[in-house]
């Protein structure tokens, strides 16, 4: 049972959503090579009608945009920082733990901005350069999250995917956060699945079972696409079907996480498509 009434849901996810669709020309995103589509959908997936996706790491460059922007920004506020210090700090070092405080009772509901702004505090004296920042500097490091980049390919299969099925980000980001990162990125959602609206964090089941429960359809009818085998296998529990596809820059160029992050992270975990990115996603689901 939720505990937001299903219509005030679907009217805060439909009314942010709506509109969110742009036009890809003038984007300045850079494009990936395009896998043509076989017209044919994967035997199995043929009754699918919703794709969600998890969206930092998996849809955005999460590390590589932080650095890209905070970059830039910091020398026009006279600050020096290691931003992929900070970037890597806040989002390995801090997320998780601090969504697992509210999971706990341990902090009340707060959402993912509200869960950042804390854990910013926390990381900052890493940095001796960013000791003495402003209420607004702050705020602005904080957004930075609202401005992430897509991957090269991210635009163009999610426009593919989208002119079959609804699509849309199923992430612990907020509706705020993920409104303004759509509108940054040119993402073309139909929807924003925010797990704010369930009042949770995946990989609760609320937040993967939400889903198929505000759109009327049974849980096999919905499924995500993820570079996280973890957050697949939350979903795959409740009977979501499943895509893979690796993101091997996820932590950055140099991370020795890279040549650990491939197609094989999917096996033996019964996901029902495995790709390369979201372009041969959109391929195997015939667009």
């Amino acid at each position: 049972m939720m505990d937001i009434a299903k219509r005030e849901l679907l009217a805060a996810g439909l009314g942010i959503g709506l509109g969110l669709g742009l036009e890809l020309a003038g984007s300045g995103a850079a494009k990936a090579q395009t896998a043509p589509a076989t017209g044919k959908v994967k035997p199995g997936l043929e009754g699918v009608k919703v794709i969600v996706f998890d969206t930092f790491g998996s849809v955005v460059d999460w590390h590589g945009s932080i650095v890209k922007d905070l970059g830039a920004w910091g020398p026009t506020q006279g600050l020096k920082a290691d931003w992929a210090k900070l970037a890597i700090d806040w989002r390995v070092g801090k997320y998780g733990d601090e969504m697992d405080r509210v999971r706990t009772g341990k902090l009340p509901w707060m959402n993912l901005e509200a869960l950042n702004a804390m854990t910013l505090e926390e990381i900052l004296p890493n940095q001796p350069g960013l000791t003495n920042l402003t209420a607004d500097q702050k705020h602005y490091i904080n957004m930075v999250w609202r401005r992430l980049d897509p991957w090269p390919d991210s635009v163009a299969g999610l426009t593919r995917l989208k002119s079959k099925y609804i699509i849309g980000p199923l992430s612990n980001g907020s509706v705020a956060l993920l409104a303004g990162m759509a509108k940054h990125a040119k993402l073309p959602w139909d929807n924003i699945f925010s797990c704010e609206l369930f009042k949770h964090y995946k990989p609760d089941p609320e937040t993967y079972a939400g889903v198929p429960a505000l759109m009327e359809l049974k849980p096999e009818e919905v499924m995500m696409g993820a570079a996280h085998p973890g957050d697949l296998d939350g979903a795959k529990k409740v009977g979501l079907k499943t895509a893979f596809f690796p993101r091997p820059l996820e932590y950055g160029a140099d991370s020795p996480r890279r040549a650990k992050i491939n197609a094989s992270n999917g096996d033996g975990h019964g996901f029902d498509i495995i790709a390369t990115n979201i372009e041969d996603f959109a391929r195997q689901m015939g667009v």
